[in-house]
């Protein structure tokens, strides 16, 4: 059995290490007794988020279509629920070879790319019709980003849409002044950037320990995705969800490059068709999950929704509009380029 553990990287992170040294042990025990398997080729995907999420569950459509197209010869084992990897490592685990594949938030890379940042600077892209056309697999601006992203030595597979960006808190937030003093998990140095701009204090957590932030009262508020409350089961340590869709959330799924270049022609070809597939069939549901997972909020818990009104939704756009200008100042060049790119788009 072929398996990639590019373990020639130096690591800079101590639980990259750890994680290296875990998929090793567990590579040393799959290779015993392949015996007839030598053929085939094993890919390890860590992700974040448990198997509920439509992200990881998008993995495993991936899984199943790769191993059957494939005939058994490409393998691929999910690791979900962080189990290797906090979303906050997986670019530089995939990238320095400590595991394969992985799918983590696109802003994950605003350290190194700040021109990430774009789809979370607060509705930057008012409508479905827009995210849509800056996410396609063949436009301008996603193109911009993936190409940014391979220089790490990380190659984007496919987007995964999560949904449009929601508030959970333990008051009501109908207005951005209600901000105001509130610390606040983001999962974004822009995002954070807007926190900052409403007067309250952003701090970056994991998605993976977000839950516990909320319960020990670390922050008194958060951002997420309507299926990020649920499948995380926030309801239960926050008492309010606010529908503001200011940003849209996209989980870009990396596979090492490295790795891929050791790939034949026709491996690369069933991953790439996969990805392709199972990346339509995600954005194509999301707007439903987005829906479905609000309305179980709703009916199912004691959290309460909060939906605005007209003239709310106008004030929280207005107090976000010095973030563009903000954005480009910080994204550089790649940044002016990106902010053109979508701006043709509508």
């Amino acid at each position: 059995m072929k398996r990639f553990t590019l373990s020639n990287f130096t690591q800079s992170s101590g639980r990259v290490l750890a994680g290296a040294a875990l998929t090793a042990a567990l590579t040393a025990g799959l290779m015993l007794g392949a015996g007839s398997a030598e053929a085939q080729t094993t890919l390890r995907v860590t992700s974040q988020l448990p198997p509920s999420h439509p992200v990881t569950a998008n993995l495993y459509e991936f899984k199943e279509i790769v191993e059957a197209e494939s005939e058994g010869q490409l393998i691929i084992e999910i690791f979900d629920s962080a189990q290797l990897y906090k979303d906050s490592e997986v670019p530089q685990a995939v990238a320095s070879g400590a595991v394969e594949m992985g799918t983590a938030s696109l802003t994950r890379f605003a350290g190194t790319i700040p021109a990430v940042d774009f789809f979370y600077v607060p509705f930057s892209l008012p409508t479905l019709e827009a995210v849509r056309a800056a996410t396609a697999p063949d436009g301008k601006v996603r193109g911009l980003l993936d190409d940014a992203i391979l220089e790490t030595g990380a190659r984007v597979l496919w987007w995964q849409a999560v949904g449009g960006a929601v508030f959970m808190s333990d008051k009501e937030l109908r207005l951005p002044s209600d901000v105001e003093g509130m610390k606040v998990r983001v999962f974004g140095k822009t995002l954070g950037d807007f926190v900052e701009l409403l007067g309250g204090a952003p701090a970056l957590i994991s998605g993976s320990e977000q839950f516990l932030a909320y319960q020990r009262g670390t922050v008194d508020a958060g951002m997420s995705s309507a299926a990020g409350v649920k499948s995380r089961k926030i309801y239960e340590v926050l008492d309010y969800m606010t529908v503001t869709n200011h940003a849209t959330v996209e989980f870009v799924v990396l596979i090492n490059e490295g790795v891929w270049q050791g790939l034949t022609d026709a491996e690369r070809g069933i991953i790439t068709s996969a990805g392709q597939q199972v990346e339509k069939a995600l954005r194509d549901a999301i707007i439903q999950e987005d829906l479905d997972a609000i309305e179980f909020v709703r009916s199912e818990t004691d959290m309460q929704v909060i939906e605005l009104s007209d003239e709310e939704a106008e004030a929280w756009k207005e107090a976000a509009a010095p973030m563009i200008d903000s954005y480009i100042e910080n994204a550089g060049e790649l940044g002016k380029k990106v902010v053109e790119a979508a701006a043709e788009l509508q």
